[in-house]
């Protein structure tokens, strides 16, 4: 299957977890494709596990935090791939904390990541989209902006406005032929879960000492094979991105295994 052939793409949060399995997917279909995170060495394993694929990859070192930086990464990526056809805005970090004991800052730094760089990164995009081919944008929100998890108000609040946005978005560009649309991960083991993650803009929560592990009980898979790995996300955003998606648009797809029905 070669849905990305010709096609061209810049994904973010692109150094680890699902923005890293995402890349991978959209080479592993032909397409050509600029990685971009917060981290060098991130980007250093993305192009090393692409293999005989790095060829239709470059990278950019990118915080999406930073309008300058995104400004910047962005104009360099439309002008290595000659165009931009579709933007996986992936980047994104987890904080937990009693939410009566988050410093503002701390709040502000998730809303910052999650969605202020999500809205540059598309402020920036948006003009090359509108030259590509069915341009689309996929965003990550997360199953955290409709269903309770404990510990996580910013998180939640951050996704939600990401989920909002991207409805938002797809209204004002539908005549102009970019589809916007996002995804809703749940109970996926990558980075920001596991605490793995290589890069600020993908680490992972973080639970308060003191947490109240019965409050997520429900929060298990209904499939009941635990935990999916990020290839299962990036194979839902390789799809909405693609011509397969072309006529979704305004909409988000949840991907949890059942954990919230």
């Amino acid at each position: 299957m070669n849905r990305y052939e010709g096609r061209r793409v810049l994904v973010t949060g692109a150094g680890s977890g699902i923005g890293q399995a995402t890349v991978l997917r959209m080479l592993a279909e032909g397409g050509r494709v600029v990685a971009a995170d917060v981290s060098e060495a991130g980007l250093a394993d993305t192009v090393t596990k692409a293999g005989a694929a790095a060829g239709r990859l470059a990278t950019v070192v990118m915080n999406v935090a930073d309008e300058e930086s995104v400004r910047a990464g962005v104009a360099s990526t439309v002008e290595v791939l000659g165009g931009l056809d579709a933007v996986v805005n992936a980047a994104g970090i987890l904080r937990s904390a009693h939410t009566h004991e988050m410093a503002v800052d701390a709040f502000e730094q998730v809303l910052r990541i999650n969605l202020v760089g999500t809205f540059l990164v598309i402020r920036e995009a948006v003009p090359a989209l509108l030259e590509g081919n069915g341009a689309a944008v996929v965003n990550f929100s997360s199953t955290s902006a409709q269903f309770a998890h404990p510990y996580m108000a910013a998180y939640a609040a951050s996704k939600g406005g990401i989920q909002s946005m991207t409805h938002a978005l797809a209204a004002e560009y539908a005549q102009a032929g970019i589809r916007f649309t996002a995804v809703q991960p749940g109970s996926i083991s990558s980075g920001m879960t596991d605490g793995s993650g290589q890069s600020k803009q993908s680490a992972g929560p973080g639970l308060p000492e003191d947490a109240d592990m019965s409050l997520f009980m429900k929060l298990a898979p209904a499939l009941g094979q635990g935990f999916a790995g990020p290839e299962t996300v990036a194979g839902v955003v390789a799809m909405l991105a693609s011509d397969d998606g072309a006529f979704i648009t305004g909409t988000e797809v949840r991907i949890d295994g059942g954990t919230h029905f």
